[in-house]
């Protein structure tokens, strides 16, 4: 008896000793990056493929970091933007008057770094097509030419609705705003220094712009799936997906001279007329 006693000692002992042990398993989740590709096709306001204009010039940028502000899942074509499932909305705040994103608040990340972790126990179970993707912030470098020389500048570019900046690094060197800025600003630095602008317009593809249309002024780009999103509420692994956005001459300029070259002095600077992304394609992966 004594020996069966102790057998049951050290078993109980064993057990409990594996309980205090396991190891949680972690819920699953949706893991959302953001990636960019200068070879997506370049794609309108109204989400159909398009060219550079006559009398402008464009270039694919090297992207260093990316935001967005919003995030939603819709069932389908029919869907109006605030309507579908809700992922993801920035901070915001009213300190420069009316409301605006946080930026100092914002998720700043190189392309294809995982940019949200979303459980899926809380996105409703459905089948969704589209995906709504807000884009707020922007920072890459750039080819300009000074005398004909060429040399590689950064641009910060805020393409949210409108953003309360208080200060920002561009690359090596930070601009203080402490104000409002709406869509279009920018802060260009190069070896000289760093000075600011506003684009006079910003592409927003969007596909459903007859069926869900979205604000103007807002940096909504829409996208669909190859075929739709599924969540069965019943997942026991991670679903991840790639928010491919085109970066195909993405950055436009008035090309005065209609030499195909961003010139920006002596003498002559070309407008900035464009820097919105040119399309988006989710990929579930």
């Amino acid at each position: 008896m004594k020996v069966c006693y102790s057998f049951l000692f050290i078993l109980l002992a064993l057990v409990t000793s594996c309980k205090k042990n396991k190891v949680p398993l972690e819920e699953p989740k949706l893991i959302v990056k953001l990636v960019v590709d200068s070879t997506q096709v370049r794609l309108g306001n109204i989400g159909t493929p398009t060219v550079i204009p006559a009398g402008n010039a464009g270039q694919h940028p090297l992207f260093n970091s990316i935001s967005a502000h919003y995030l939603e899942l819709a069932p389908n074509a029919f869907t109006a933007l605030g309507s579908g499932v809700k992922l993801y909305h920035a901070a915001e705040t009213s300190l420069g008057g009316s409301t605006a994103i946080d930026f100092s608040k914002a998720i700043v990340k190189k392309p294809g770094e995982i940019f949200l972790e979303i459980p899926l126990k809380d996105i409703p179970a459905g089948n969704y097509q589209w995906v709504r993707l807000s884009l707020s912030y922007q920072n890459y470098d750039v080819k300009f030419y000074y005398n004909n020389v060429p040399f590689t500048g950064t641009i910060a570019s805020f393409v949210g609705y409108n953003n309360f900046i208080t200060s920002f690094l561009v690359k090596n060197q930070s601009l203080a705003v402490n104000a409002n800025k709406f869509q279009g600003f920018w802060a260009f630095e190069t070896i000289s220094g760093v000075q600011s602008g506003q684009s006079a317009g910003t592409t927003v593809p969007n596909p459903l712009a007859s069926t869900s249309p979205i604000p103007p002024g807002s940096c909504v780009v829409t996208g669909q799936f190859a075929s739709p999103l599924t969540i069965t509420g019943n997942e026991t692994k991670n679903i991840t997906l790639k928010m491919s956005l085109s970066t195909n001459n993405s950055f436009e300029w008035t090309d005065s001279n209609g030499n195909g070259k961003w010139d920006v002095g002596p003498g002559l600077f070309e407008n900035v007329v464009d820097m919105g992304l040119r399309g988006l394609i989710p990929i579930k992966e």
